[in-house]
């Protein structure tokens, strides 16, 4: 485990007792159950500015904290522990990564206090098909004036659906397929040419699907290069992502655990059984394990590498596995009261499943890790 300074310990511990206190899976239930069609709570949001966690990477002089990606890390862990649903990820975490590591100086300005803020909500537009794959961008975006025009279609944009300000990854060049020719734009979800439709989520969050008609977009970065800005951000986001991963797994091995040592059957508790005591051990390992990976990319982010492809896909190669795993487990050792709606079991087991796909699924990174290593 990291070794954590005592201004991060006393963070961890904040954000586990606000999240337990305050975004309960109570929460994430009323907001399924709410009929709104909401991704998230927007109170649940303004108390995670108020307290500064959507500043926590941005840097000082744009009102963060600059406290740094593990700091972060422990945040969205804790929040995973009660499935809180927010733009945490979406704004803080990739928003932030962005315009700090591409936006000029006056696009700084404008929007990185407003993240701080938690005053709004960024979404990143990459995937076009259903399946991660940034290098396949084909959606167009073609010089006019002082600016650019957007035309194409974006998926399963996380938070697409109340972003207050899009990053649009484009082509200016090449085919899809390449990395080469990949542009980032910053985009108003809300101007002419931007139409947006909402697809909800089997965890209960929610999507957008995009089209853009000709939309404007101002450049994020350098054109042509933004595959440069644009692999870091994902790397970021898979980090990230895995640290909430890690912390909804752990929640739900708890969870089964007490269960374990709790319910009977034949005469004895079940968890004096050595086939569910093995499976049970295989959980724990693999959650050791997995968050040794998870916080070794967290702090080799906050070292400044910005190439971080192999610890990025095998932190998000092990927190899927770890998921889809733990979560499967919670429903099967529950046995029928699992498969009810009534148990929180169902909820840990979407969110799991939605998670494991986003930015790439397992498959998909453990390939991206043998790449990186040279194999």
């Amino acid at each position: 485990m990291a070794v954590l300074t005592e201004e991060q310990t006393m963070l961890r511990d904040a954000a586990k007792s606000w999240a337990q206190e305050s975004s309960p899976v109570t929460k994430l239930r009323a907001l399924r159950d709410g009929g709104t069609g909401a991704s998230f709570d927007a109170a649940t949001w303004a108390e995670m500015g108020q307290m500064g966690w959507a500043g926590v990477i941005v840097p000082e002089a744009f009102g963060g904290s600059e406290f740094g990606y593990l700091s972060l890390g422990l945040v969205l862990e804790e929040t995973g522990r009660t499935l809180t649903a927010s733009p945490l990820l979406s704004t803080a975490l990739i928003g932030a990564s962005a315009l700090t590591l591409a936006g000029g100086e006056a696009q700084k300005a404008e929007w990185l206090p407003k993240i701080a803020e938690g005053a709004i909500v960024t979404a990143l537009a990459v995937d076009e098909t259903a399946h991660h794959a940034p290098e396949r961008i084909a959606l167009k975006a073609e010089k006019a004036g002082d600016g650019y025009r957007l035309t194409g279609k974006k998926t399963f944009v996380i938070d697409g659906d109340a972003a207050d300000l899009l990053i649009v990854a484009a082509r200016t060049g090449g085919k899809p397929g390449e990395t080469a020719g990949i542009s980032l734009f910053l985009v108003d979800p809300n101007a002419a040419g931007v139409t947006r439709e909402h697809l909800a989520l089997a965890d209960s969050r929610g999507a957008a699907q995009i089209t853009f008609d000709g939309a404007a977009g101002e450049l994020l970065g350098e054109a042509d290069k933004g595959w440069d800005v644009l692999e870091p951000v994902l790397d970021r986001a898979r980090i990230g992502l895995s640290a909430e991963m890690l912390g909804s797994a752990l929640q739900a091995f708890e969870i089964t655990l007490d269960y374990l040592k709790t319910r009977t059957q034949f005469g004895q508790v079940i968890g004096t059984f050595q086939s569910l005591q093995h499976r049970a051990a295989k959980m724990f390992t693999d959650l050791e394990t997995t968050r040794s990976c998870i916080e070794a990319a967290l702090e080799g982010l906050d070292a400044g590498g910005r190439d971080n492809r192999a610890a990025a896909s095998l932190a998000k190669a092990k927190a899927s596995e770890l998921a889809h795993l733990v979560s499967n487990e919670m429903v099967q050792m529950h046995g029928g009261i699992g498969m009810t709606d009534v148990h929180d079991a169902g909820l840990f087991l979407k969110r799991a499943r939605v998670a494991e796909q986003l930015f790439g699924g397992a498959g998909y990174h453990r390939d991206r890790y043998a790449k990186a290593l040279g194999f």
